[in-house]
């Protein structure tokens, strides 16, 4: 790919980053659409998959929407996030350091939304967000290798 090509690709992608950021920021911590309404007092969920378990063993009782979105939501979600850091950084980026950015990332927006009682701060949260991320960060990871052959064959 030629320099100004790359160049450009970075320029958007950095951009399209900063929009994710923005848009992330606003369905987790300010939407009305996911009962961001606030809470009395401060709540949060520390028991690795619990809520993941009872959204599995009581989905049939909940909306098929509700079910999706905090099985599915939250992983995809962040795909964008994993897919889009290493053009936001622009530097290589290890699959750990996707992953402690994930992490960052999804804690940063956990803690706003317990501090805030804005939201739940739930570790099921934190687990699916970073899954999201790694798995954005793995189909980045491939594809350029997919495309640096592609390129190295011609």
């Amino acid at each position: 790919m030629k320099q100004i090509d790359r160049k450009k690709l970075r320029a958007v992608c950095a951009v399209l980053f900063v929009l994710y950021i923005i848009c992330i920021v606003y369905f987790l911590i300010f939407s009305d659409m996911f009962g961001r309404g606030g809470y009395d007092e401060r709540r949060y969920n520390l028991h690795p998959l619990q809520e993941i378990q009872r959204f599995i063993t009581y989905g049939d009782q909940m909306s098929p929407m509700s079910v999706f979105l905090n099985l599915y939501g939250n992983i995809i979600a962040f795909i964008p996030f994993g897919m889009l850091l290493r053009w936001a950084r622009n530097k290589n980026t290890t699959f750990v350091q996707a992953l402690l950015y994930s992490l960052g990332f999804t804690l940063a927006i956990e803690t706003v939304q317990y501090i805030t009682k804005l939201g739940v701060f739930d570790i099921d949260d934190i687990i699916m967000n970073t899954l999201g991320g790694v798995i954005g960060y793995c189909i980045y990871y491939v594809t350029a290798k997919l495309i640096r052959r592609y390129h190295a064959k011609k």
